[in-house]
């Protein structure tokens, strides 16, 4: 069988078009430091991007999970009621 195209050629297989990472704006630190790896994903392999994907998740999940800047919100107790 004959090939249509090198297998070198740009036609042969072509790469997705990736969107530019938002990492600039990202105010909270845990999450521009959890989503700066979606930089490293056009260059890994399809079977590395799950995993790439679910330490995303768990990182994002931390950082929601977080007491920011380690301060309760004004107002609010220790015990979690109503003052």
């Amino acid at each position: 069988m004959t090939e249509l195209t090198e297998p070198d050629h740009p036609t042969a297989q072509p790469a997705p078009e990736w969107p530019e990472a938002a990492g600039r704006d990202i105010g909270d630190p845990q999450v521009a430091e959890a989503t700066a790896r979606l930089l490293d994903l056009p260059g890994l392999p399809a079977a590395e991007h799950e995993p790439l994907y679910d330490a995303l998740h768990d990182d994002l999940l931390a950082a929601l999970n977080s007491d920011p800047a380690g301060i309760n919100p004004a107002g609010s107790n220790e015990s979690g009621g109503a003052a």
